[in-house]
């Protein structure tokens, strides 16, 4: 009877360790998968320096650094960060089969940290990286970053989805909204490659890290897929992003918070040309006997309460050039709203 009971669980015993060990190898299976499906669309990127050989009279190209980089489109696109290729005059981009193609700017959007190449090979038979979506992104949901950290080349991380909505100081100063937060390690190197869902699909691009030790912490950030969609069209067709704005200028921070307090954008100057003054909004003013007059202060656009050009500037990032945004503004200690069409910068 001992005998049977102890055969029994041990058989119960392997039972349970297979199902735990099917169970894992069904997850590592998805993320080989994964890998294997999208490696060959994701790049190194060589930011190269052409210097003068002042002894000979030749110029040599100086490797700058480099940075990943994924396949956009089967037209040889090629989306990295902007900080990538930043001071660059020529670039090479490595594939995961070893070959290397010249590549040239086609257009960067600094303020997202935002770049796009464009291989000057022809008919590679390319296939674009498959895109996702960056809009529903749940906290806990697996992510997995594949780039060259350190030059070891195509490498993979996994890790989850930490936080989503981070705002993140980017290229000088300007912050980086939306940005999403992850534990999969990233590392010098794996700049500009893609983030990844469990559908081989990219939710962001991997942009910088957070570090005392200048290595990865477990504290990871990447520019949300959503993002990059609204910029890379605009890139490949105008050389640049062409935003909506409302053609102001406002005062200082450490100045509005001395003489109005943190809330709301007061304007300094509107240009005469731009949506805000086709609106009726008004900047500072100066009366013939020298006194200034407070602008407007604009409280919030499309309804959400803004505190700075930037977050007037994210919300408008959702519109398009000859929407109408409703702004509500103060002057004079009134509340006012008005619809403003929106016109390029």
């Amino acid at each position: 009877m001992k005998a049977t009971l102890l055969i029994l669980l041990i058989c119960l015993s392997s039972l349970g360790f297979a199902e735990d060990t099917s169970e894992l190898l069904a997850i590592e299976k998805r993320i080989i998968h994964i890998y294997q499906k999208t490696s060959p669309m994701v790049v190194s990127v060589a930011n190269i320096k052409v210097a003068k050989n002042w002894m000979y009279g030749e110029e040599v190209e100086v490797p700058q650094g480099a940075g990943s980089g994924f396949v956009w489109d089967d037209d040889g696109h090629i989306v990295t960060n902007f900080h990538v290729v930043e001071g660059g005059d020529s670039f090479m981009v490595t594939f995961n089969d070893k070959k290397q193609y010249h590549a040239k700017i086609v257009g960067v959007d600094p303020k997202n940290d935002i770049a796009v190449l464009k291989l000057k090979k022809n008919k590679l038979n390319l296939k674009g990286i498959p895109k996702g979506s960056s809009k529903d992104l749940q906290v806990g949901q697996l992510s997995l970053a594949i780039g060259n950290p350190m030059g070891f080349e195509h490498s993979l991380s996994r890790g989850i989805v930490s936080a989503i909505g981070r705002k993140m100081q980017g290229i000088g100063g300007v912050k980086i909204h939306d940005m999403i937060q992850t534990d999969a390690a990233i590392n010098q190197g794996n700049s500009g490659g893609p983030l990844l869902n469990s559908k081989g699909e990219v939710i962001g691009m991997n942009t910088m890290i957070v570090s005392r030790s200048g290595g990865s912490a477990g504290l990871g950030f990447a520019v949300p897929i959503d993002t990059i969609n609204r910029s890379v069209p605009q890139l490949i067709k105008f050389g640049k992003v062409i935003r909506p704005g409302l053609g102001i200028g406002v005062l200082d921070d450490h100045v509005k918070q001395r003489f109005l307090g943190d809330k709301g954008v007061a304007l300094s100057y509107v240009d005469p040309d731009g949506a805000a003054a086709s609106a009726g909004l008004k900047g500072m003013m100066r009366d013939n006997f020298g006194r200034i007059y407070v602008g407007d202060v604009i409280m919030k656009v499309d309804g959400k309460p803004v505190n700075s050009l930037d977050e007037i500037y994210h919300v408008l990032g959702g519109y398009e050039i000859g929407d109408r945004v409703e702004i509500e503004y103060m002057r004079e200690d009134k509340t006012h709203k008005v619809k403003v069409k929106l016109k390029a910068l």
